[in-house]
């Protein structure tokens, strides 16, 4: 097993209510939906935003698109226009998730391994 970053499996939506933050984790490919589905828990993500949540972490599986929602309840110190830190909206706070390791088989081909590999072939 070898590890790479959320990034090269799957790509992130992110949004904001109030003091609710929703990220949604999509899988680039469907194969890669159960490597997601394995090791991104809701206790894990939990942890990650623990040093600013102050609620609950619910994850939803979406199998038919290839996808876990996260829903954190009380991370936006009341939300976007009456936090203080205005710098942790949900986008913001989304992007932290791209640098989360994954570990995948020693011969899984990444996403960016995959776009060099056309563009060598397009030359």
């Amino acid at each position: 097993m070898k590890k790479v970053k959320l990034r090269e499996v799957a790509h992130i939506r992110a949004g904001e209510k109030i003091d609710l933050l929703n990220i949604g984790v999509i899988a680039y490919r469907e194969e890669d939906y159960a490597i997601l589905k394995e090791q991104l828990t809701a206790e894990r993500l939990a942890s990650l935003y623990a040093p600013i949540s102050y609620g609950t972490t619910v994850r939803y599986e979406l199998p038919n698109v290839f996808a876990l929602n996260f829903v954190f309840d009380g991370i936006l110190s009341g939300g976007r226009t009456r936090t203080l830190a205005f710098e942790e909206s949900g986008r913001n706070l989304a992007c932290l998730l791209f640098g989360e390791e994954l570990e995948v088989p020693d011969d899984y081909v990444t996403r960016s391994e995959y776009v060099k590999s056309l563009k060598k072939s397009e030359v």
